[in-house]
């Protein structure tokens, strides 16, 4: 019995595309740390959510306008901005996070100015 859940998981994750598994994986390991989700939060929330980092956009050292990064948990993408740095150690993309702070929305976009974070590493999965 044990061998047919695990051939069906099998199957589907050789014919499923990449980004719904990589996205699949992300939403289970966020509900596993009992956070927020993205998709069902709403401008003003004080949020908590986790999830994995997709890009990060990092200014020069004189303009210092911030660290934008796209943040995304499975369900949703969450803009990331820190204002007033140039660059912040650890955050690159790959990397995942558990992200807290108040949820705002520009032009369509959710986004969390200067959020608290916690990040993670391979050692800590």
């Amino acid at each position: 019995m044990a061998t047919t859940g695990y051939l069906k998981r099998l199957t589907r994750r050789l014919t499923e595309d990449l980004g719904d598994a990589d996205a699949e994986q992300i939403a289970e390991e966020s509900r596993a740390t009992g956070a927020q989700r993205a998709a069902e939060c709403c401008r003003g929330d004080e949020v908590t959510m986790h999830g994995e980092l997709r890009s990060v956009e990092t200014c020069s050292r004189s303009a210092k306008a911030g660290v934008k990064a796209e943040f995304f948990d499975g369900s949703d993408t969450v803009l990331l901005k820190w204002l007033g740095r140039n660059r912040i150690p650890g955050i690159e993309p790959g990397r995942k996070l558990t992200v807290r702070g108040r949820l705002a929305e520009h032009e369509g976009t959710k986004l969390i100015y200067n959020p608290y974070y916690e990040l993670y590493g391979p050692e800590d999965e």
